[in-house]
């Protein structure tokens, strides 16, 4: 089973950014990333008039798209209910890390980013699965690591210990 670690927070925390500048870091210090974002919303990868969308609308289960340069598999829910994240997690290849943005909810340990100009509720100290902090300001001391958002460098090397990277 690949390691995780999780980016969790509210809407607007900046959670997308960190998770792309932590790839980008992560992956500069040689260590292979794959990343899980969890939607609340529906979303198409394919669109309409493409052949793939064209091959699910006619009632395919999963749709394959296959080049020299990337794979995708396409898998249409139906009648199915969401899979869980250790369901998602089971079907990825091995890597060194993974990072998952969402899932707040959900067992695995997890960094939360906080815009301290929204009044958002804070999860760290009621969820223990919190290990760090990232906000974009400072914040008071609290039950778990501090980090600025925007220091990518001492963030990553705080995941690569906590992550068994090094």
């Amino acid at each position: 089973m690949n390691k995780v670690i999780g980016v969790a927070g509210f809407k607007n925390a900046g959670k997308t950014t960190l998770v792309e500048k932590l790839v980008s870091e992560l992956t500069r210090r040689g260590h292979r990333i794959s990343t899980i974002k969890h939607a609340h919303h529906s979303f198409d990868i394919d669109h309409e008039g493409r052949d793939s969308f064209r091959h699910r609308k006619a009632g395919a289960s999963e749709v394959a798209v296959v080049s020299r340069h990337r794979w995708a598999i396409i898998h249409e829910m139906r009648d199915e209910k969401e899979p869980s994240l250790e369901e998602i997690l089971a079907k990825l290849a091995p890597c060194d890390l993974v990072i998952v943005e969402g899932y707040k909810r959900d067992g695995h340990d997890k960094i939360e980013v906080r815009n301290l100009e929204l009044d958002h509720p804070i999860l760290a100290g009621d969820d223990p699965t919190v290990v760090a902090i990232a906000a974009n300001g400072a914040m008071p001391e609290g039950p778990v690591p501090l980090f600025d958002r925007d220091d990518v460098t001492a963030l990553a090397s705080f995941i690569e210990k906590h992550a068994g990277l090094t």
